[in-house]
């Protein structure tokens, strides 16, 4: 989960300028003769600034932690560009946040280049075993237990974040990856203060960390929870960052880090006695040699005379935010009640989640219409179910982007499946106007809850993502495994454009519920002329197709819900949706970095120069 920490200095000039240390490896390894505790009781030197909200110039960079943002400003100080700091930032997020993102998950990565004021993005979801069919999660022809699946080798995708910091730097960057995970490697070196929400998510995890050795060793220093105030330090990530920064991420995909990897999939290094059923993986070093971080072209969509720009499949992220917004595009969202604006984005989002359910999938295996999913005219043809005076039922009938017909369905209702909450995204801005929004994650809190022996990081359980079997076995499913398949995503990176400028970039983590809260944060922003912050902090409501809506408790706790549910709205309360965060470019040519005030712990907002 993305949390605020607050946590040792980076230096960030020194970070960068330090020479490349080989860190004996200690935490996350079983081997007794490692030495122990990645825990110490030791201070951090310093506390980096942390602000949900700065103006100024040089630069801008907003993620949920004060020093991976750190990270990415040292980079720009140095003269990088966004890509480069982006890497940059979500490197130190793999030792800040691991229990969201590292170098054992995926992601999606859209960047803005200024010169050319074009949109570029990289698929770097992870897929699937060449070996899986689409009964990788059935026995006996029945599911296996989500739970199982989670924390299993089964679960384990090919992780396509090495290869996307290497794809965005030799083709956008202006840095070399070693020189980008210096910040990184020292924050990891040197370690991080241990906060309440690190030790919670700790302890939510302990049951099954402690059943792998290697997990136990790192997060679990001494047997105990993490204690709150101390330093973790995690010398093999600095190590494995090492080796990273020397070989290059063939590394991973063709060497040794791989081949850990791949071991680990494969058996799985439960605890002796443990009586957890960890299933194993089929992961082989061949599907880590045919992994790929994919380029491809944006979606897109205008939205009252903007272009909005975001991730294609295998994310919905792109076609559902664009879909909804073309369903909203005649409504005039800035005059209307609350009631009446809420209403309308609920039944937009339920729409296009109806919509997403039957349609995507991964575009290499599935004929995925996203031409017809982001058109405004198969928007109108969906829009004509929204009354104002009666709320729609879930689960809703798609309808067939590739021949619209008002009103008309496209097939047979099935509920929205379950998709893991827990993910970080970072927003980038440079000086030259460049500007990158990306979304990473390992799936689970936790991920699969198993860390690589000596290599100081958790594997994904992104295969999770996958539907286990159809929803309906009457509905064509586009979410089944399949051989070297990536699983269908809801992340969201979304980058604003008038006139070929940027005017906004944000994302947030939240598994499906990042559509929703990307979509409201848009919504809030553009139409109903809340500054980007407050659009950021402002009470969200969530509605996925499902039967009952989920309101955070600002909402909840409204007369608004109450008037709601008089036209047939059904609630039920969720304490917390998304994180989000993004940078805007104001008139004066000044960036605005934003990010949460509350959720998770707040974010962490900065500028090159203040001003």
């Amino acid at each position: 989960m993305t949390t605020a920490r607050r946590l040792t200095v980076l230096g960030a000039a020194a970070a960068l300028a330090g020479s490349l240390v080989t860190v004996p490896a200690a935490a996350g390894s079983a081997a007794p003769a490692r030495p122990a505790p990645a825990v110490q009781d030791s201070a951090p030197t310093a506390t980096p600034e942390k602000t949900p909200v700065a103006v100024g110039h040089g630069g801008a960079v907003s993620s949920v932690d004060a020093d991976a943002s750190a990270a990415g400003i040292a980079v720009l100080e140095k003269g990088g560009n966004a890509v480069d700091a982006a890497v940059a930032t979500a490197a130190a997020l793999g030792v800040t946040e691991p229990y969201s993102a590292g170098i054992g998950g995926g992601g999606y990565f859209v960047s803005y280049d200024a010169k050319s004021k074009t949109i570029r993005t990289l698929d770097g979801r992870e897929t699937a075993p060449r070996s899986a069919g689409k009964d990788l999660f059935l026995e006996n022809g029945t599911p296996i237990p989500f739970a199982d699946a989670v924390t299993s080798g089964l679960g384990v995708g090919t992780p396509g974040t090495p290869a996307t910091w290497d794809t965005a730097l030799r083709k956008w960057g202006s840095r070399s990856l070693g020189q980008v995970l210096r910040p990184a490697r020292k924050l990891a070196r040197d370690g991080f203060t241990v906060d309440p929400t690190f030790r919670q998510q700790t302890a939510d995890n302990e049951a099954r960390f402690r059943d792998f050795p290697a997990t136990a060793g790192l997060f679990l220093p001494g047997g105990k929870l993490p204690v709150v105030g101390s330093t973790m330090k995690n010398p093999d990530l600095a190590r494995t960052y090492g080796e990273l920064a020397k070989r290059g991420v063939g590394a991973l995909y063709d060497g040794a880090v791989g081949r850990d990897i791949v071991r680990t999939v494969q058996k799985p290094p439960v605890r002796t006695g443990s009586t957890r059923k960890v299933r194993p993986g089929e992961l082989t070093a061949g599907d880590l040699r045919a992994y790929r971080a994919l380029t491809q072209a944006p979606t897109h969509t205008r939205y009252r005379g903007l272009d909005v720009y975001g991730i294609g499949p295998s994310s919905s992220g792109g076609t559902s935010v664009a879909e909804a917004l073309n369903i909203l595009e005649k409504s005039d969202v800035s005059r209307l009640s609350e009631r009446q604006y809420l209403h309308r984005y609920l039944e937009a989002s339920r729409i296009a989640f109806a919509d997403r359910g039957r349609w995507v999938g991964d575009p290499a295996q599935e004929d995925v219409p996203v031409k017809g999913l982001t058109s405004q005219r198969f928007a109108d043809a969906r829009a004509c179910l929204i009354h104002d005076g009666k709320a729609l039922t879930s689960p809703l009938a798609p309808g067939d982007p590739r021949h619209p017909k008002r009103c008309a369905s496209g097939g047979k209702a099935a509920p929205t499946t379950y998709e893991g909450e827990n993910t970080t995204h970072l927003t980038v801005a440079d000086k030259w106007g460049n500007v990158v929004a990306y979304t990473l994650t390992i799936e689970q809190t936790g991920g699969s809850g198993i860390v690589v022996p000596h290599r100081g990081f958790l594997l994904n359980n992104e295969l999770t993502d996958f539907s286990f079997a159809p929803a309906d076995p009457a509905v064509h499913d586009p979410n089944l495994p399949g051989p070297g398949k990536r699983p269908r995503s809801s992340i969201s990176p979304t980058i604003v454009l008038r006139h070929g400028r940027p005017v906004v970039a944000l994302g947030s983590p939240g598994g499906a519920t990042i559509i929703t809260t990307v979509l409201q944060t848009l919504v809030n922003h553009l139409d109903r002329g809340m500054p980007l912050v407050d659009a950021i902090a402002a009470p969200r409501a969530s509605q996925r197709n499902a039967a009952a809506t989920e309101l955070e408790p600002g909402l909840w706790n409204s007369p608004v819900r109450g008037q709601l549910e008089a036209i047939g709205h059904a609630f039920k309360q969720n304490p917390e949706i998304g994180a989000a965060t993004g940078v805007q470019r104001l008139p004066d040519g000044r960036w605005l970095a934003a990010a949460e005030k509350v959720r998770r712990g707040g974010g962490s907002a900065m500028v090159v120069h203040r001003s």
